[in-house]
């Protein structure tokens, strides 16, 4: 009897597990969600002083996801893990909600004022001359203006910036993060 009662217990118990092992969907591989999305995986590394000398190399590589337009014209970059990200991260929400900012009194270039209006920081542009950014691996001269936020989710400043104002760069990124528009 006490086998007959153990046998049913943990089939009953393995139950659950099954079901939610049928149910449930296989994790996302960044990598693998961004080309899927249409995009192109960029590993990218932060310097400063991208304009002239030798640049500092700073923290090690991240990998970003890179839009094309259909002309190849403009480009948006989202790090891999804001892409991916199930739950809220800053930079989908300024991405999603379109915040307008007052330009007028910015110093610099108006993806980093947009960036530090937002609640982002964009710690190698603005008004720095010595420059820089994430720098693409491949390509020493590919040097991308990030806006970083408090809980580390990051996104072009440019293309945020543009987006807001109705302009769309690379591709529209608002059925590319996993995340859904809540607005």
């Amino acid at each position: 009897m006490l086998k007959y009662v153990l046998a049913v217990a943990s089939l009953l118990l393995a139950i659950p597990q099954f079901a939610a092992a049928q149910t449930s969907p296989p994790p996302i591989k960044a990598k693998e969600y961004c080309a899927s999305t249409g995009g192109a995986v960029q590993e990218r590394v932060p310097e400063y002083g991208t304009n002239g000398g030798t640049p500092l190399v700073l923290a090690g590589p991240r990998d970003y996801c890179q839009y094309l337009s259909a002309d190849g014209t403009t480009q948006i970059d989202v790090l891999l893990s804001t892409l991916v990200a199930t739950k809220p991260s800053l930079a989908a929400l300024a991405y999603y909600s379109q915040t307008k900012v007052n330009l007028k009194r910015c110093q610099g270039g108006p993806g980093s004022c947009y960036c530090a209006d937002v609640g982002g920081t964009d710690s190698f542009g603005g008004i720095s001359l010595a420059g820089g950014g994430w720098v693409l691996n491949s390509n020493v001269n590919d040097v991308l203006d990030v806006c970083v936020f408090p809980d580390l989710s990051a996104i072009d400043a440019y293309g945020l910036f543009y987006h807001a104002y109705g302009i769309i760069r690379g591709q529209n990124l608002a059925h590319k993060f996993r995340f859904p528009n809540p607005y």
